[in-house]
């Protein structure tokens, strides 16, 4: 097996930016990620959504911008490895193998929010309607075309969707247990400002249907009553559970179920970085925009680590001969 200079652990955006900034500064590259596809949670969880933060677009669709996001960091020819989950790590002469099989010289570890599973509602006969009219998250917005819609949550991916959807679908309902949300501000406004009818102070407490979901029970908190509310799909967005899985054994500093990182993004264990969603330092923020700049910092640290008579700042990609 051949040893590469960097293995980067995750194939989304930030990790895929790693990658490009590595085969700029002339180092082999392997991308390991347990999906089926590069992307990441823009293509696994809302390839539908559209993405307002991210500089030089005012808007993208997620799918969109993972699809650009690939074909940047795939310019230089990396090895990508996927359907593979990073479960052992064993330190060798000069490096460390992955799994027993993959050599490499230094790390970076952009694994997201590790491995995500949606967070449910708990209600009897969930299970049960799961893709008959009961989903966590849009694959395809094309499908909800003409139907009552219901959506759970009071975060942004809820108040996105009102948004998203409301010229789509026949009607949308917006289900939250408080009349207080964790959305932008922005959102927020439009939502209220729109025909999106509101059922605050309220949860899903029962499902109903047949072949698929035909209504559910809302039950108000506060009063305890009870809300016969058809509708032809639910859409969960109350937020998803994530672990780091095998990471977690690798001996890593774990803090909240996070890495923790020092200023150069380097962890506790030598040449192994850790950046975007998965790592933690004090100031964090959680954004493609600053994932893509950590990755860049912890690529260029890593080729001083590689190179002794590397610099640091390579320079400007406008200065270069690409």
């Amino acid at each position: 097996m051949v040893r590469t200079d960097l293995t980067i652990i995750g194939g989304g955006p930030v990790g895929l930016f790693a990658a490009f900034y590595a085969g700029m500064r002339g180092m082999s590259v392997r991308i390991i990620d347990s999906l089926p596809s590069l992307g990441g949670q823009l293509t696994a969880l809302y390839p539908e959504k559209y993405v307002y933060d991210m500089p030089g677009f005012p808007k993208i669709l997620a799918k969109d911008l993972a699809a650009e996001m690939a074909k940047q960091g795939t310019q230089f020819s990396p090895e990508i490895v996927l359907e593979e989950m990073a479960t052992s790590l064993e330190p060798t002469e000069g490096g460390y193998l992955i799994n027993d099989k993959f050599e490499t010289r230094t790390i970076i570890i952009s694994a997201g929010a590790g491995a995500f599973s949606p967070t449910k509602i708990g209600v009897p006969l969930e299970e049960d309607f799961v893709g008959r009219g009961l989903h966590y998250g849009v694959r395809e917005s094309a499908l909800y075309k003409g139907k009552d819609v219901t959506i759970i949550g009071g975060g942004d991916s809820a108040f996105d969707w009102c948004l998203h959807l409301l010229p789509i679908a026949r009607s949308v309902t917006l289900v939250h247990r408080r009349d207080e949300f964790r959305a932008h501000e922005d959102s927020v406004r439009q939502v209220l400002s729109s025909p999106v009818k509101l059922k605050l102070w309220n949860q899903v407490t029962e499902l109903h249907g047949i072949e698929k979901i035909e209504a559910v029970t809302l039950t108000h908190s506060q009063t305890k009553e009870n809300e016969h509310h058809e509708t032809d799909a639910v859409i969960v967005n109350i937020g998803f559970k994530s672990t780091l899985g095998p990471l977690k054994t690798w001996g890593l500093e774990i803090e909240k179920n996070q890495i923790k990182v020092d200023h150069l993004f380097e962890t506790n264990l030598p040449n192994i970085f850790a950046v975007g969603d998965v790592c933690t330092f004090e100031g964090k923020i959680k954004l493609i925009a600053t994932g893509v700049g950590e990755a860049a910092t912890a690529v260029c640290v890593a080729k001083t680590r590689l190179d002794s008579t590397a610099k640091l700042f390579p320079g400007h990609s406008s200065d270069m001969d690409l």
